[in-house]
């Protein structure tokens, strides 16, 4: 990360307040504007989400509140504040953004708020806090992988008909992982500080959130199955540099699982081992 202040400094605490209000309200409006505003408003109203998408989506509210949540304490501790309050007003982070989102689920017609999302946030803000009071450091890292599909070309209006849509809407190339610091559990010289283990969940086979939908829709019935992924991966922030600057590029980076050889188990029986996956 860039250089942390030893005390605490005023300015930087500053300057992170107005800059995550910033960012995170412009997130919002905009989240607002292509999500929301184009379909009807009502009472707000919880549903049960947790069977769609084989809780692919609720991988991603794990990911998401633990990456947010990261940044936020990181920040703080650029800015020189103290370790408590880094995890309580920065690893809170991504749980209070995601909220955020779940209200606006809430109120709208076509969705609304899920307590699967709910738990998978605290989940996510749990993963960090959790790691910090039992080790002070992160052995255990949420990241991301994503391929493009050939289902997306059959509902593009829900997968995405664009990479960048795709990339945050088809469920079917996203792939989420556990990447674990093996140095970190086994202090062994003779194991790179910087090797992971990764162990991977995905779906596929999904154009719709349910296999009830596929019929109603007049969409071709598509077989959806779980994988589960065996990897080695890189922790990036455990590569040795003076640059505190390369630090946090590293770092931002480091929500990335790297393509390397898997081995793939899939919910349907089969098996598959990949040279090179991501």
């Amino acid at each position: 990360m860039l250089r942390p202040s030893d005390t605490l400094n005023k300015s930087r605490v500053k300057t992170v307040a107005i800059t995550e209000t910033t960012v995170g309200s412009i997130a919002l409006i905009g989240l607002n504007q292509l999500w929301y505003a184009d379909y009807p408003r009502s009472n707000f109203h919880f549903i049960n989400d947790n069977a769609e998408w084989l809780q692919m989506d609720k991988m991603g509210h794990v990911f998401s509140s633990y990456q947010l949540g990261s940044i936020g304490a990181n920040s703080l501790k650029w800015s020189g504040v103290s370790r408590k309050k880094q995890l309580i007003y920065g690893a809170t982070l991504g749980l209070a953004f995601m909220t955020t989102v779940e209200v606006f689920d809430g109120y709208s017609a076509n969705w609304g708020a899920s307590m699967g999302d709910v738990v998978a946030n605290v989940s996510g803000t749990a993963l960090y806090v959790s790691q910090e009071l039992l080790w002070e450091e992160q052995r255990v890292v949420p990241k991301f992988s994503f391929h493009t599909t050939p289902y997306a070309a059959r509902r593009p209006n829900v997968l995405g008909s664009t990479f960048q849509e795709q990339l945050l809407k088809d469920y079917n190339g996203q792939t989420y992982w556990l990447s674990a610091n093996l140095y970190s559990f086994i202090k062994s010289t003779s194991i790179p500080k910087w090797l992971n283990v990764a162990v991977g969940y995905g779906a596929e086979g999904m154009i719709t959130g349910t296999d009830e939908f596929v019929n109603t829709i007049f969409l071709p019935e598509t077989k959806r199955y779980r994988q589960f992924y065996l990897s080695i991966d890189v922790d990036l922030t455990k590569i040795n540099t003076k640059s505190h600057f390369v630090k946090t590029v590293l770092t931002v980076f480091n929500t990335l699982k790297i393509p390397a050889p898997a081995f793939e188990l899939r919910g349907d029986g089969g098996s598959k081992m990949h040279l090179v996956y991501f």
